[in-house]
């Protein structure tokens, strides 16, 4: 098993839910933090967080909407200066966007891919180099069970981790023989604010994945040895 101690992770959508839940575990490892949001309170409260909880980890943020590639740039480039390097991506951010195909305004259908899709690719651009220049590294894409087939009223949710699977697929064959690692995640729900204002659960959060689970599952990915890689894997509730 790889140790994570001293590695450096950018990962977006950190400010809360899944992505402060794997900012949080991997500070535990002892990983360096670069952490994206579009909310700067929720960053600066879980840089916070983990420099009480783990002072030896180094923790920077950058405030950026994902959907924006100048503003990726950017931020990539701000956390660059402090983290010097990237050995791990966690491609997290997104949105959920519930309605039926003639109900779903356009505007929100395109912002959905916007975010999910075009979000991820941006970012995938601007890391990419640094880890070719590494000669190695480890790229985690958020996807989720509803890309793998689809769903009423789901059309653009669906569609879009759709989309981002096929990416993350593509890249993988592009990569592996760069000595990176591309692994795409699909979790079942998960007791977010996003979902539980979807109304996607039967009223019981305890029920279903906790952004925890997923969490663990991404740290022990990356602790595979070096010639192991997780292609893609699906995380389900037992018994939601």
């Amino acid at each position: 098993m790889q140790i994570l101690k001293g590695k450096t992770a950018i990962i977006t959508g950190a400010g809360k839910g899944l992505g402060k839940a794997m900012s949080l575990a991997l500070a535990a490892e002892g990983v360096h933090l670069g952490l994206i949001g579009r909310t700067a309170v929720d960053l600066e409260l879980l840089r916070e967080e983990i420099s009480k909880g783990y002072p030896d980890v180094k923790v920077y943020t950058a405030q950026a909407d994902v959907a924006n590639y100048s503003a990726v740039q950017t931020a990539v480039a701000s956390l660059m200066e402090s983290l010097q390097t990237a050995h791990i991506l966690i491609n997290n951010a997104g949105i959920l966007k519930v309605g039926a195909y003639l109900d779903l305004p356009v505007e929100e259908w395109e912002e959905v891919f916007r975010i999910n899709v075009f979000g991820s690719y941006y970012m995938l651009r601007a890391v990419l180099p640094y880890m070719l220049n590494n000669g190695s590294g480890d790229i985690i894409n958020i996807s989720s069970t509803a890309g793998l087939k689809g769903s009423a009223n789901l059309s653009a949710y669906g569609a879009s981790k759709a989309a981002v699977s096929n990416m993350s697929e593509a890249l993988m064959q592009e990569v592996r023989k760069k000595n990176i690692r591309v692994s795409t995640v699909f979790p079942s729900t998960i007791s977010t604010s996003m979902t539980l204002q979807a109304g996607f659960t039967d009223g019981n959060a305890e029920k279903v994945l906790q952004p925890e689970d997923l969490a663990n599952l991404v740290v022990h990915n990356l602790k595979l040895p070096q010639r192991a890689m997780v292609k893609d894997i699906s995380l389900w509730s037992t018994n939601p």
